[in-house]
């Protein structure tokens, strides 16, 4: 065993040195070694090449390749550490092996047997032989032979970053304490590097976080509905981010979340908003306020992974951080990456995250209050409209009925009373016709809540019907139906009601709203029914907005039965999205 293993060399005093201290150190470090022109090369490509590369990556492989060529060494590595608990490697930088021999190897080495040794005491280790040494756990399958070692650490303001490995001495011989001494001055050198770079990518990270926050910021102020603001916001955090995955979740209470939009993969977004949400991550971090980041999705007992119900490859780490400013949480924003992709997520700050969510909640604000403004002029507008058809128009044709009326009883020839008898119907058809128009002018408010809209419409029925119509919700209702079918939703159950009331004489009327793959509403009476041509002429508007939505009308009534009305429009294929979430 050699004397470097039994009387280890102390941690270089160079961890903390200046950069412009480096040059001299490394000069003093190989004099004697090398010639004094390999040996400006070899400094020049240990510290100037590896500063030139601002990215992480980049760096790490330089150092990696640069450890190598220092000390004749046919094999290199540099393992950085986790900053969990167990200490392990999670970022492994080889150089040396062919790539077809890595894949054949499999998977990289997490910092078990003599790469642990290291982990757990950073201080400098040279081998003549990995296999005598009793840590030593051996090599897989198709691993490349390996006998001389010499293992470093790497340290970053006196804290160990990772570790530079390095096998097989040109020659077959045996790494000197010369070689040593060059690979810890280089580590010191490589933690400055690294350091540099890990600071560059941060001030990158916040670069792209705060262009993401301006973006969403400017498209929110042109986005037609709530819909579209949502995937603005999905989009940007996942390019800023590097996820493969985002969504989004609404909703203030923890027990009423739902799904809105997701970016990154195709999903059937009807399957997705069907699933439960109650006990996920997304409602703990609504309720408390706070972000959480998880490891693997399908092992955390507080999520599930979605992938195994939408097919997508199986996701890992992820983070959800909430959607709100102040004390106010909407929803929440979830960031994902597949497995196997954990180094991405661990360069992502949950504070970036949830400084991006912050920010567009305060736009989500702005422009809600826009379309409330915009809302409020609308339904203005339908006010005015609504009197005017009421106190104008509908008077006129009164006073044209009545007029027509009067005409058919002076008239002694039976063809023009039998035609003024049919205009004076075409104009009780009219009427009705406006009537109903101008309820529906009063029931196309479209909030946030429309399972509180259709309670209020009921309510307002069940005091013009001197009974309380039954109402019964089930599924989602929230999170489900789309906006542009809820305006026509609402029409249609207030017109049913309406239809009920002044028509059925009944004693019970019961309201059924569900979502499932499909929103459907049944209105049904135990009233005095009608005929099926009745029924038809006196329902066209209602089937139109069925149909105009690919849905359907049912209707079953016939005399003294009453009548079950059943309008239905399917909910899966009207959206696509670029991936999507559950309970997350």
């Amino acid at each position: 065993m050699p004397a470097s293993e039994q009387e280890p060399t102390p941690p270089s005093a160079l961890a903390d040195v200046a950069v412009d201290d480096l040059l001299r150190a490394l000069l003093t470090r190989v004099h004697g070694v090398l010639d004094e022109r390999t040996r400006l090369r070899l400094l020049l490509d240990a510290v100037v090449t590896m500063a030139a590369d601002l990215t992480l990556d980049g760096v790490l492989s330089r150092i990696v390749a640069i450890a190598g060529e220092l000390v004749d060494a046919r094999y290199a590595a540099l393992g950085v550490l986790d900053t969990g608990s167990e200490r392990r490697l999670r970022t492994f930088v080889h150089h040396g092996i062919d790539t077809d021999v890595v894949e054949r190897i499999g998977e990289l080495p997490s910092g078990h047997g003599l790469l642990g040794l290291l982990i757990d005491r950073p201080t400098p280790l040279r081998l003549h032989d990995i296999a005598e040494h009793p840590e030593s756990v051996g090599f897989p399958a198709h691993h490349p032979p390996m006998s001389s070692f010499l293992g470093v650490p790497v340290r970053i303001r006196g804290q160990v970053f990772g570790n530079l490995y390095l096998t097989q001495k040109a020659g077959g011989g045996d790494f000197t304490a010369q070689d040593e001494e060059i690979v810890v001055a280089l580590a010191a050198a490589a933690g400055v590097a690294v350091e540099n770079a890990r600071l560059y990518e941060e001030a990158a990270r916040r670069e792209e976080w705060l262009s993401a926050t301006v973006e969403v910021t400017a498209q929110l102020a042109d986005a037609s509905d709530r819909t579209d603001a949502l995937q603005v916001v999905a989009d940007q955090a996942r390019a800023a981010a590097g996820a493969d995955l985002a969504w989004v979740v609404v909703g203030d209470d923890p027990g009423r979340l739902g799904l809105r939009v997701v970016s990154g993969a195709a999903a059937d977004l009807a399957a997705m908003r069907a699933l439960s949400m109650e006990h996920s991550l997304s409602a703990l971090v609504v309720r408390t306020g706070e972000a959480v980041s998880v490891d693997d999705l399908g092992s955390d007992p507080r999520a599930v992974d979605p992938s195994a119900v939408v097919g997508w490859a199986p996701l890992g780490p992820a983070i959800v951080v909430p959607l709100g400013s102040g004390p106010r949480v909407d929803g929440a924003l979830a960031l994902a990456w597949v497995r196997g992709r954990s180094e991405h997520f661990r360069r992502v700050d949950p504070r970036l995250p949830t400084s991006f969510a912050e920010q567009a909640a305060l736009a989500l604000q702005v422009a809600r209050a826009r379309e409330d403004r915009e809302r409020l002029v609308l339904f203005e507008d339908r006010d005015r409209i609504g009197r005017d058809l009421h106190d104008l128009v509908i008077q006129r044709l009164f006073a044209v009925e009545l007029g027509l009326q009067r005409s058919g009883r002076m008239s002694e020839d039976p063809v023009v009373r039998e035609r003024l008898e049919q205009a004076v119907d075409d104009l009780d058809g009219t009427i009705r016709d406006i009537r109903r128009t101008i309820f529906a002018l009063g029931t196309l408010d479209v909030s946030t809540d429309l399972q509180a809209e259709v309670e209020r419409i009921v309510e307002r029925a069940g005091a013009t019907m001197k009974l309380r119509p039954a109402l019964r919700v089930e599924g989602p209702v929230r999170s489900l139906v789309p906006d542009q079918v809820a305006p026509d939703l609402l029409a249609v159950l207030g017109e049913a009601l309406s239809n009920a009331s002044r028509h059925a004489e009944a004693t019970s009327v019961e309201v059924v709203l569900s979502a499932t793959d499909a929103v459907t509403l049944v209105v049904s009476d135990d009233g005095r029914g009608f005929a099926a041509d009745v029924a038809e002429s006196g329902l066209r508007n209602i089937r139109a907005r069925a149909e105009q939505h690919g849905g359907t009308l049912t209707v079953r009534s016939a005399p003294g039965a009453g009548t079950r009305l059943e309008w239905r429009v399917p909910l899966g294929g009207r959206e696509s999205a670029t991936g999507d979430h559950t309970r997350v």
